[in-house]
């Protein structure tokens, strides 16, 4: 008999434990929502508060959890290396996407980082997994992944491996790629049967409601997950046409699912607009010109007098130098000393404030180099990283190209809003990588699998 009655309390237990756990699991966001905004600014978007609607930027600034001083732990940064990373809450160095373009060595030849022979575009370059991957493990496939964009770069890296549609603009068209499969039927009708507007992030918004309403998302058991990329126009009327796309977003997701049961979670790309030459040499601003074609040919003409003429450098693409491994290899000559050499040299070049080798971004553990480091991959980078110094134009003469090097900077903000999460602002300065681990512990699943940031709460 008393076994009987420590049997029947042990099931009583066990059931409540059950009854818990599902409770606690019925809590969790039925959909996350992820919007990623290309130059997204904490002081403009905070200049132009009172010109917002009442559902748009205003709400998320009054009723989420507000981390105002965002940035990314690597550089450089463009919309796709942020776009990775968002995603993968890891950096360059481990999911392989240091850029919208990349040099392979093999051809010499820039890249697209979503270019792909066999697909035409495709994730391939994404070496991690991504938050919408571990919901597909994590939920037996049952997860829906849907990614929107106005890049094709945006759209692509945050849908991740697995995804039910992905698709973005291009040339006054609707694009997407073979390599994710065209299963819902509402997409591929909708994408033929509306023409995009000349708004982008207009058209964006329509395609993200359109998939509320039809694909299903957020009304079963398993969370879903919905990218979305806008590209902002970095004025007062960029902002206030976007406060309008997000308002009417978050209105049509609420129109459908509770607020409590959607995690929405808005953050920039970490980019902004470029100096311009001509504003630096109008305010007498200490500006200049570095040709990386131009030292790549004094570079190659030193390392002749010291070794012996020969093409020992490669290719130039960026900022970066590319030597030519096979060649120092066939005359032994060792590598390591090679970069010394260079490195030294090129320091001297006007306009050159530091310049990194690819052994010691490998090798270094220095805390004054982590940014540098977490930008860098070995398969992607060159040998020779060259870091301009503030104000001046790196300029390329083959390709035509020219950017502008800042050092300063510009925080963009992180704002989680929904899943009954409290109205706060906490100006201590976090990274984006640590979005990720955040929404993973939310919905309880684990982290993506390059993922080593902590979340955030």
């Amino acid at each position: 008999m008393r076994n009987r009655y420590l049997y029947i309390t042990l099931l009583s237990f066990l059931g409540f434990s059950a009854e818990a756990a599902a409770q606690a699991l019925a809590q969790a966001p039925q959909l996350v929502v992820s919007i990623a905004i290309d130059q997204l600014r904490t002081d403009y978007l905070e200049t132009y508060a009172p010109l917002y609607s009442q559902g748009g930027f205003r709400q998320l600034l009054s009723k989420g959890m507000v981390y105002p001083n965002a940035s990314y732990s690597f550089s450089p940064v463009d919309q796709a290396s942020a776009s990775a990373s968002l995603l993968t809450g890891s950096t360059p160095y481990y999911n392989g996407v240091t850029g919208k373009e990349w040099l392979d060595r093999k051809t010499l030849r820039p890249q697209n980082i979503v270019d792909d022979k066999e697909k035409g575009l495709s994730p391939a370059q994404l070496l991690t997994s991504t938050l919408g991957d571990e919901m597909k493990i994590a939920f037996n496939g049952y997860s829906k992944v849907f990614s929107f964009a106005t890049t094709a770069e945006s759209a692509i890296l945050s849908a991740g491996h697995v995804a039910d549609g992905v698709v973005w603009c291009s040339q006054g068209a609707w694009r997407t790629t073979p390599y994710y499969p065209s299963g819902d039927q509402w997409l591929s009708q909708y994408t033929r049967t509306y023409s995009p507007a000349e708004d982008a992030n207009r058209n964006i918004t329509s395609l993200a409601l359109r998939c509320i309403e039809q694909s299903g998302i957020g009304t079963d058991d398993y969370t879903d997950l919905l990218c979305v990329g806008y590209t902002l126009q970095p004025d007062i009327v960029g902002y206030q046409l976007l406060d309008h796309d997000i308002a009417d977003l978050i209105k049509g997701i609420q129109r459908k699912l509770p607020n409590e049961r959607v995690l929405f979670v808005l953050t920039g790309t970490g980019t902004s607009s470029e100096e311009r030459e001509e504003e630096n040499e109008r305010f007498r601003i200490p500006t200049g010109k570095f040709h990386i074609n131009r030292a790549a040919s004094l570079l190659n003409m030193y390392l002749g007098a010291v070794y012996g003429s020969a093409q020992y450098i490669e290719a130039c693409h960026k900022n970066q130098l590319y030597l030519n491994r096979k060649f120092i290899e066939k005359k032994n000559l060792n590598l390591g000393n090679v970069l010394r050499q260079a490195q030294e040299f090129v320091l001297q070049m006007a306009g050159v404030r530091n310049v990194y080798t690819s052994t010691q971004l490998l090798t270094s553990d220095s805390q004054l180099l982590e940014r540098v480091r977490n930008g860098f991959n070995i398969d992607k980078c060159g040998d020779l990283l060259i870091d301009i110094a503030p104000g001046w134009q790196l300029v390329n003469e083959e390709t035509h190209t020219s950017s502008t090097s800042r050092a300063s900077y510009i925080p963009f903000p992180i704002i989680f809003f929904g899943a009954n999460i409290e109205a706060q602002r906490i100006a201590t300065p976090v990274t984006v990588d640590r979005i990720a681990p955040t929404v993973a512990r939310a919905i309880r699943i684990r982290a993506p699998n390059a993922c080593s940031a902590e979340p955030l709460f």
